[in-house]
């Protein structure tokens, strides 16, 4: 036998022995670099259509016991649009707002109002992030310590009465957030 071809067989004598060691594996072995660790699938928890309907309602029976003209608005997690609730003669800018509030309370896991008087000086920080609004009215709902959802109310003429009418809100529905 040449010493090439004796070569090839024991080359492919190991590769059988390698291949046949890993269909021997057992089946909980460390994943290789073709198969990702980790789960495939993640729950997450979600603030209920009911909930954010009760949340919007509380807010703007608060918005006229205050005799403000507000829009609510209400995102989940990820920074969606939930809810909407434009309050008879709110202005046109309120939308908006209070979209961009209740994104910024969601994203952070903290009232507007509190996020944004701790922005100083000149220097690029977190205001500076795209859809982001640091005026008092927005807060988090937070389930198991966690934001999962924003309320943003724009519309009155200061954010600490957008933000007293949010909370009336969230008030709500706090008993029933686990």
């Amino acid at each position: 036998m040449s010493r090439t071809l004796g070569r090839l067989l024991a080359t492919a004598s190991l590769a059988s022995l390698a291949v046949t060691a890993l269909a021997a594996a057992p089946a909980h072995a460390a994943p290789t670099r073709d198969e990702p660790a980790g789960q495939a699938v993640v729950q997450s928890v979600t603030l209920s259509a009911d909930a954010a309907l009760e949340i919007a309602q509380a807010a703007m029976r608060e918005a006229a016991r205050q005799k403000q003209r507000v829009t609510v608005v209400i995102v989940d997690r990820s920074g969606a649009t939930r809810l909407v609730v434009k309050g008879d003669g709110a202005g046109p800018q309120t939308e908006e707002s209070a979209r961009r509030k209740a994104f910024t309370a969601v994203s952070f896991g903290k009232a507007t109002g509190e996020l944004g008087r701790s922005l100083t000086g000149s220097r690029p920080s977190i205001a500076d992030i795209p859809g982001t609004l640091f005026l008092a009215g927005g807060v988090p709902v937070a389930s198991g310590g966690a934001p999962i959802a924003g309320v943003g109310v724009g519309g009155a003429p200061s954010g600490d009465i957008d933000e007293a009418i949010a909370q009336a809100g969230l008030k709500a529905v706090a008993g029933r957030l686990r």
